[in-house]
């Protein structure tokens, strides 16, 4: 055993960068020997359960599932940043007054929708409530998408409440409004009640509350955190009616206008604070679980589905592969290929689109993957786009290696290791969101970047991929030995 373990630190410490591999095999051809191989991996769809929650991307809506005819809903949680540079007209400036009480002339939030992302008829009207949180949620806790804020009373009782009923095209907006150059539609519910806050204090609007504590306790706006912590620690959007829609929001904006006197001129301004990835948005996505597991039991194909829905595993012939290796051999190429099947009814508009990526990982990363950001690297991680109906993967040499190694030292340690960790030559295909980069400008005319993490997918997605139980995917092995 120990010598085995020796051979497998060998094979795995050869590389797989191939960048001077065009080199060899023109300077040295008689001095290197290329073998070949096939063999096979078996997949099975899996259900996903739940999936970290943590997005950056806003989906609300219901739909019915053509597929499965069941429904899948999703809802969100949503924060509001607050820059750190923020900068207001002095007090003795601001002309919205009562008495001498500052007051907003009015407060909204807006929802923009990304169209070109967003399913179903824009004039399907859809229902939502917006609902005041009571407390800020945990920054360093882990949320899944089967978390409920009701239900662990997260919701502020007696707290700001607004419905909002909206459709994708928003036709409270005139033609010639509607078709002005980067038009975008957006949904609307103003908060112009008056708001009593959580000491008893009653302001006009939440707009007053937010700017008289502006005034009041700069403190609170000294960050976003103890924006949040202090003042607003954010709202649960929950859908309430309607059916066959679901909005991508590509922002989501608290506004809230006032005016104030420079130069004796009288200036009507709004202070905006947007939701976006420095601060919580945690997703809630409610799936039916019996029309999934009904896909899942088909062993004629699998499934890839998102929201939350369907993940494919993948077993990989680990063992087989490593056999035909020798100590001094290395795993030139490891390539596979997962071919979409074609929608039963591909006319239907109603069909959910194709995941356009997917994420290969190791199924005991499956989860860790997404809680602590990590990224592809090409040797445990994976991404693979669909091109010409296939998702293909074609550099997995160094996770066979990794994954042998595993075994054989986990072995040396425990004679059980394998019965232990029964998925170790498993892996599993995930629909997934790719990072992003946003800019942010401050008033000052600096800019700031900062990537999005890789997410699993939050919108609609589905597709079926060749393989299950009794149809094995071919695995192509390149092996190289110098002579």
């Amino acid at each position: 055993m120990t010598a085995i373990a020796f051979t497998a630190m060998a094979i795995f410490s050869c590389t797989e960068d191939t960048n001077n591999i065009g080199g060899s095999l023109t300077q040295n051809t008689d001095n290197l020997k290329i073998s070949t191989g096939i063999y096979s991996a078996t997949t099975r769809s899996i259900l996903a359960d739940s999936v970290y929650a943590r997005n950056f991307d806003c989906y609300f809506g219901m739909v019915k599932d053509p597929e499965t005819d069941t429904y899948v809903k999703n809802e969100y949680m949503a924060q509001f940043n607050m820059l750190e540079d923020l900068i207001m007209p002095e007090e003795i400036e601001i002309e919205s007054k009562i008495g001498n009480e500052i007051v907003a002339d009015s407060c909204e939030i807006w929802f923009y929708f990304d169209k070109a992302n967003c399913y179903g008829d824009t004039l399907t009207p859809m229902k939502m409530r917006v609902m005041e949180l009571n407390r800020a949620m945990d920054s360093e806790a882990t949320y899944y998408s089967n978390y409920d804020p009701e239900k662990e009373g997260y919701i502020r009782e007696g707290g700001l409440q607004k419905d909002l009923v909206f459709t994708l095209a928003n036709l409270t907006y005139s033609d010639s409004a509607r078709n002005v150059k980067n038009y975008v539609d957006i949904g609307r519910v103003t908060i112009n009640d008056p708001y009593k806050d959580k000491n008893g204090k009653i302001y006009s609007n939440y707009g007053s509350y937010i700017l008289q504590n502006y005034y009041n306790h700069p403190e609170y706006f000294k960050n976003s955190y103890t924006f949040v912590q202090n003042l607003c620690p954010g709202f649960y959007f929950k859908h309430t009616d309607g059916l066959g829609v679901m909005a991508k929001m590509s922002r989501i904006e608290l506004k809230t206008y006032f005016r104030y006197t420079r130069s004796e001129k009288t200036i009507y301004a709004v202070l905006t604070l947007a939701s976006t990835s420095e601060v919580l948005q945690t997703v809630k996505v409610t799936n039916d679980k019996e029309g999934l597991e009904r896909l899942v039991s088909d062993n004629s194909c699998t499934y890839l589905k998102a929201p939350a829905g369907i993940f494919t595993e993948v077993t990989l012939p680990v063992d087989e592969i490593m056999a035909d290796n020798s100590l001094d051999d290395y795993l030139l190429s490891v390539s596979m290929s997962f071919e979409r099947l074609n929608s039963l009814n591909p006319n239907d508009k109603y069909n959910f689109a194709a995941p356009s990526t997917i994420l290969l990982l190791p199924k005991d990363s499956l989860y860790t993957f997404f809680e602590k950001e990590k990224t592809y690297d090409y040797k445990r991680f994976y991404v693979a786009t669909l091109a010409k109906n296939n998702y293909a993967f074609t550099n997995l040499g160094d996770l066979i290696s990794t994954m042998y190694v595993d075994k054989i030292m986990g072995i040396l340690d425990d004679p059980d290791w394998v019965k232990k960790h029964p998925d170790w030559n498993k892996v599993v295909l995930v629909p997934i969101t790719q990072p992003k980069t946003i800019t942010v400008t401050t008033k000052s005319g600096s800019t700031t970047t900062s990537t999005t993490p890789i997410s699993n997918q939050i919108g609609l997605s589905s597709t079926q991929l060749v393989g299950g139980l009794n149809s094995p995917i071919e695995i192509k092995v390149i092996f190289a030995k110098f002579l």
